[in-house]
């Protein structure tokens, strides 16, 4: 075992903590990331950074999916659609990649202020039907333009076994949300890598742990199961844990962004008729407000940052901790 492996699984360890911080304290992130971690073998936001870094050339299309229509106000909420043009930016400026971002027409407009927001220059907003007969034909007309590298979901609504969609109370939902699950099967379909990432269960890729749903949490899990899967407490915390790896494995901090971009970010979003889980259009995310949310983001770049930092001095410490063997057949990455 290296010093570099160590660190990134203990570093990886460290932001999947942050991104299932639980200050409801109802536990439900407890139990998706017990599962999830079980199913991915090691920590979740690293693992599914070193997929993309690995699939993703500078210069590849990546999709992200993303936007989740709230009843009974009919509009998209800010968790989802902010983490995905956050992470259209560390994407462009961790792989090169360009992004196309694909949600509801309620979310257009905030992603696109995002994405100016951001200063991005290659990435699309793509509003994607809500009616289940034209998905599959709008999939493959996407697909027939350009291949992506990878597609990543990020708080997608996700049909169940079938085919219908649940928001967390468990009303079903199915004529409000866009049929992005016919998008991400046809990029499976063509051995497309596939990120998703959830916080509940009803999103897609959550049905990479079906069973622990069905038994464990109070929801009608998605069908759909992604390559990668990240859970978190907040949707988007989990895409900043991915953003941070992403930043370290690229030793490049820029890559992630700060607490200024990241409050600027959410009130852009409900600027533009994005709004919280409560349907209040109050910059916040699944209920957190703007501190947290913050906070969150600026823990992560700290951890990132430390261990770029101190890793030269800490090195004698590394090589006395892995000659006691107590990390062998532990780290896997």
């Amino acid at each position: 075992m290296t010093q570099r492996q160590l660190t990134e699984y203990n570093l990886g360890q460290s932001l999947d903590d942050l991104a299932n911080l639980d200050p409801r304290g109802y536990g439900v992130c407890r139990i998706l990331y017990a599962a999830a971690r079980e199913s991915m073998g090691g920590p979740l936001a690293m693992r599914a950074a070193k997929a993309l870094t690995n699939a993703v050339q500078p210069g590849d299309l990546v999709y992200i999916l993303t936007g989740f229509v709230l009843p009974p106000w009919d509009r998209a909420e800010t968790d989802g659609v902010v983490g995905a043009v956050l992470l259209a930016r560390a994407l462009a400026k961790a792989l090169g990649a360009r992004s196309m971002l694909i949600c509801p027409e309620e979310a257009t407009q905030a992603a696109q202020a995002l994405v100016e927001l951001c200063h991005l220059q290659n990435i699309k907003v793509i509003p994607f039907t809500k009616d289940a007969s034209e998905a599959e034909a709008l999939a493959g007309a996407l697909l027939a333009e350009a291949l992506p590298a990878a597609v990543v979901s990020v708080e997608a609504p996700g049909a169940d076994a079938a085919d219908e969609y649940h928001n967390a109370a468990g009303a079903n939902v199915t004529p409000l949300e866009a049929k992005l699950d016919a998008l991400f099967l046809a990029c499976q379909q063509r051995d497309i890598l596939s990120v998703a990432i959830g916080d509940l269960g009803n999103e897609i890729g959550m049905g990479k742990i079906a069973a622990q749903l069905q038994r464990f949490v109070p929801c009608i899990p998605a069908a759909t199961a992604a390559d990668h899967l990240v859970t978190a407490t907040v949707s988007d915390w989990g895409c900043y844990a991915l953003i941070a790896a992403l930043a370290f494995l690229r030793e490049d901090i820029d890559i992630m962004h700060d607490a200024d971009l990241e409050r600027a970010a959410c009130e852009t979003a409900v600027r533009n008729g994005l709004i919280d889980m409560t349907g209040q259009a109050t910059p916040a995310i699944d209920g957190f407000g703007l501190d947290i949310n913050a906070s969150v983001v600026t823990l992560m770049r700290e951890c990132v940052c430390e261990t770029l930092t101190l890793r030269g001095t800490c090195a004698p410490w590394f090589e006395k901790v892995i000659g006691r063997g107590y990390f062998e057949g532990k780290v896997s990455l």
